[in-house]
Formats: C-alpha cells, sequence, structure tokens
C-alpha cells in the first residue's frame, strides 16, 4: 500500500503538470445552476437511456471515478448529496479528455452538460465541459469505510462531514432544531438579546469559570458561565420576556455530556412562576421533536418514549425516597453523611442537609429517570438564585428535566428579592465557596440591580446540545458539536529560556 507522503507527492506532480499547461487549479468562482438532490428527484421519471434537452450545472467534490478508455464515469458530491457524471473523449475533445487523468478522489470540479438516465437506471449528466476548481493535496480516508476512528472524527470533523452523510444530515438536524427554539419564543412574544461573554465576574449558576486578562485595562476578566444574571438586568430594566442562545465556558470535567464550551438557551418571564416555565419548555419539547422526527415517539437509547403526554412532577425529596427508601425529612445531617460515605459519595463541601441531599440525588437517583419527568423543589443550600418555595421555607422553587436519565433543563421562579439574595450569597455561598471553587461569588452590582425592583419571574436554561442529543438520539456531546475541544495530539515544542 502507498504511503500517504507518497500519494501526495504524486498529487504534487499532477498538480504542477495542471499549471504547466496554463490552467488555473484554484480559480474564483463558478457558477453552477442545480444541486445534486434535485437533479436526482426532477429527471428521476426519465426512463433508461431517455436523454432530456435540460442543461444543468454543477459543482462538489470526487468521490468515484470509473476510466474507461474513451469514456469514464464520476460520482459528485455536493453539499446535498451525490450526482454521476458522464465523460465521452469525442464530446469534450482529446486534451480535456486527458485532463481528466491529473483528477483524483477528493479533487472538486464543475460540470455542465445535459440529463440522461442509464441503462442501470441512474439519473447522470452527459458533460460537454467541465473546469477544475480545487485540485487537492491529501487523500481521503478509504472510500469504503469511511471514518471509523472516532477521535479522528471530532479532530478532522471536516473530514467526517466528506466521508459520512449521517454526519451531515445531523447537523442539518441541529441546524432545524436551533431555528425550531427561535420560532417558539418568538411566536410568544419573546425578544432575542445578547449579553457579554467576557465579565468582570462570573456568575448564574455554581460553576468553575475560565480566566482571562484584558490588557486595556490591566485586569483579570472571566469567561461567562452563563447568561443568567445579566438577561436578569434586562428584565429589570422593563423587557418582560427575553431569552438568549448563549455559549458558555466552564473550566471542568469533560464527558459523554459535557463539554468546556457549549451553547444555552436561557429564558426569562415576567410574572409567571416555575410552574409556567415548566408549561413552555414542556410544549417547546413535544413541538421540536415533532417537527424534526415527524412523530411524538421518541428514541431515547435503546428504548422508544411517548412524549404527548403530561410529565409528571416529583419533588427532589419524594424521588429519592421512591428510589432509595430514605426519607430525608427524617434523618439527620451527621446521619446523610454516613449514608452518602457507604454508597462511596464525596461529601466534602456538602456540609448541610440540602446539599447532601442533591448530592445523594445527583449520584444515586437520577441516572434511572429514563421517562420525561420534572423533579422539582431543590434545597435552597444549591439554589442561590432561586426563590424560596411558598409551603417549605428550607426548599426553593426548583426544576430540572431528566429524560433518558440525562438532565435536559434547569430553572426557577426567581429570587427577586435583594436582601433574601445578599443573605443567600454572604451566608450559604459563602459556606460552599470554602473548599469549592464552584460555589457562586458575591456580586455587589447584581444585587444593586435588585434593589430598584425585579419584577415575579420564571426562567429557564436548557443545554443546546443536550437538547440535540436529546431529539436525534446521539448521548455523545462530541457527536453533535462541530469542534469539541480535544487536546492536541502533539505536544508543542518547549521555547528556549
Amino acid at each position: 500500500m502507498e504511503t500517504e507522503d507518497h500519494l501526495i507527492k504524486e498529487r504534487i506532480r499532477k498538480l504542477n503538470e495542471i499549471r504547466e499547461k496554463g490552467i488555473n487549479p484554484y480559480p474564483y468562482s463558478y457558477k453552477k445552476t442545480h444541486n445534486a438532490v434535485n437533479l436526482n428527484q426532477d429527471f428521476k421519471s426519465l426512463k433508461k437511456e431517455e436523454h432530456s434537452k435540460e442543461k444543468a450545472s454543477v459543482a462538489g467534490r470526487i468521490m468515484q471515478f470509473r476510466k474507461m478508455g474513451k469514456a469514464s464515469f464520476m460520482h459528485l458530491q455536493d453539499e446535498s448529496g451525490k450526482i454521476q457524471l458522464y465523460f465521452r473523449q469525442d464530446d469534450i475533445g482529446k486534451d480535456k479528455y486527458k485532463l481528466l487523468k491529473k483528477l483524483d478522489i477528493g479533487d472538486i470540479i464543475g460540470a455542465k452538460g445535459t440529463l440522461f438516465k442509464t441503462k442501470m437506471g441512474e439519473v447522470t449528466i452527459y458533460v460537454k465541459d467541465y473546469e477544475i476548481l480545487c485540485k487537492t493535496l491529501r487523500p481521503l480516508p478509504e472510500k469504503f469505510h469511511g471514518i471509523q476512528d472516532q477521535e479522528l472524527k471530532y479532530r478532522k470533523r471536516y473530514l467526517d462531514l466528506i466521508m459520512n452523510p449521517e454526519a451531515k444530515e445531523l447537523f442539518r438536524k441541529r441546524a432545524k432544531i436551533i431555528k425550531l427554539v427561535r420560532t417558539f419564543l418568538d411566536d410568544i412574544g419573546f425578544l432575542e438579546v445578547e449579553t457579554p461573554v467576557l465579565q468582570t465576574l462570573y456568575g448564574g449558576t455554581n460553576a468553575k469559570p475560565f480566566e482571562t486578562h484584558i490588557n486595556a485595562y490591566d485586569m483579570k476578566m472571566y469567561l461567562r458561565v452563563a447568561p443568567e444574571l445579566y438577561l436578569k438586568r434586562l428584565v429589570i430594566g422593563g423587557f418582560e420576556k427575553v431569552y438568549e442562545i448563549a455559549t458558555n465556558f466552564r473550566n471542568e470535567g469533560v464527558d459523554q455530556t459535557h463539554n468546556p464550551e457549549f451553547s444555552m438557551i436561557e429564558w426569562y418571564e415576567a410574572y409567571v412562576d416555575y410552574h409556567t416555565m415548566m408549561d413552555r419548555a414542556e410544549a417547546m419539547i413535544k413541538k421540536i421533536a415533532k417537527e424534526v422526527n415527524g412523530t411524538y415517539k421518541l428514541p431515547v437509547f435503546d428504548k422508544v418514549i411517548k412524549i404527548n403526554i403530561k410529565w409528571p412532577r416529583i419533588t427532589m425529596k419524594d424521588a429519592v425516597k421512591q428510589k432509595l427508601k430514605l426519607d430525608v425529612n427524617k434523618k439527620s445531617v451527621a446521619e446523610l453523611k454516613v449514608f452518602c460515605k457507604t454508597h462511596k459519595l464525596d461529601v466534602r463541601g456538602q456540609e448541610n442537609k440540602g446539599s447532601l441531599l442533591f448530592l445523594i440525588f445527583d449520584k444515586l437517583v437520577a441516572d434511572d429517570l429514563k421517562d420525561p419527568t420534572w423533579i422539582i423543589d431543590y434545597p435552597k443550600e444549591v439554589s442561590p438564585l432561586a426563590k424560596v418555595h411558598r409551603d417549605d421555607p428550607e426548599l426553593v422553587e426548583r426544576y430540572e428535566l431528566y429524560i433518558g436519565g440525562k438532565e435536559i433543563c434547569d430553572g426557577w421562579s426567581e429570587l427577586i428579592d435583594p436582601q433574601t439574595q445578599r443573605n443567600r450569597f454572604d451566608t450559604e455561598q459563602a459556606a460552599m465557596r470554602e473548599g469549592n471553587d464552584e460555589a457562586h461569588p458575591m456580586d455587589e452590582d447584581f444585587i444593586e440591580a435588585l434593589e430598584y425592583g425585579f419584577p415575579v419571574c420564571g426562567g429557564i436554561g436548557m443545554g443546546i446540545d443536550r437538547l440535540v442529543m436529546l431529539i436525534t438520539n446521539n448521548w455523545s456531546i462530541r457527536d453533535v458539536m462541530f469542534f469539541p475541544i480535544m487536546k492536541p495530539e502533539h505536544k508543542e515544542p518547549e521555547k528556549k529560556k
């Protein structure tokens, strides 16, 4: 088998020979009139060996090439799919036909001609002329097996998209899902806004930030972990329904559902509580699933879930009690710590009943929530921005949606009392900050904004990547992101001191 270096040298040789003929292998433009999928659809009614006078001009990448003396067949791939091309020396001329020998799989060309159907029944362009649009220097992966190496797919997504049509279709679905999110919210009166990515103080959730430095002011800054506090400032300013599709950054672990850089939709609505927010999110997800998949039956891992029902709402305490037979109300902090240690849970920084309850739920219960389930009424210790529960002062009106054992979204009735918010930052979060670099920092500017009056409000955060994973049943976040973060393949050489 020829080495890649040898194949590259051969391609460079052909490139030089093309240039020697006075041909520019990297021209400036090409006028195409049709896509492959349209031609295959529009001319599928042709009979075998029937010719049409319809002219077409296409452009794309060579994926297959069969040279047979004075006639050759080629499969050209554009964004929409593949179309077959047929070349005859008698039609394009001896020199142009001879030039085909300088082409390789992966090269990009433009071709013009008329349509016909071969005796094998394939819609084909009878080429009258063609133009080299890009002479490639590297060979594509072996055509019959594509890219099998998962890591290579993530590092070189462009090759994945070239070789695997299903990958391209997945990202088309992602784009459609994002469009449907926007349409859903726009149609009920929400305003799309933008908030800062660079922030002088991170906030909006308990998460470890990325730090950076702004030279102009010679000061530390952070990449946002969430747009929440800025969106709330806009509600305070008078916009009653706002949303942002934001790129967030959290300097935390990487696993099947987490990437340090990710996309999220957050929206806030004045004068509603967490019940309305759950209603909105449930309606949105059902609508998107139906629009994208054509059905309310949603494949989740290896089972099919019906989603066109009312999703149950279960308190966190009840979920723990049902699964583990553990009644948190009847246990002391010491007893819960013993329970956690027995189940090998890390209790570092979890020094109160509320945070222990959340730890137990998160590690021992959440994974089993396969059918759509709203978990509601969280301990206030792990929810610094949520309003205290109207029936239990130890809880807050917070909710999370779980499907397939994965958290899909998170939100709450917003805390609007500036004094209570200050107390949360000063006491509960201060206790968490001891030994926990994910605790929420004090934000004096946000509290000042609250002091001007924050209307009753409901809020939610939903991971766009998680939503795409759910709708497409692809449960690795790296599969649904064009360019997930990867370690460099080769270490950078150390600079000499």
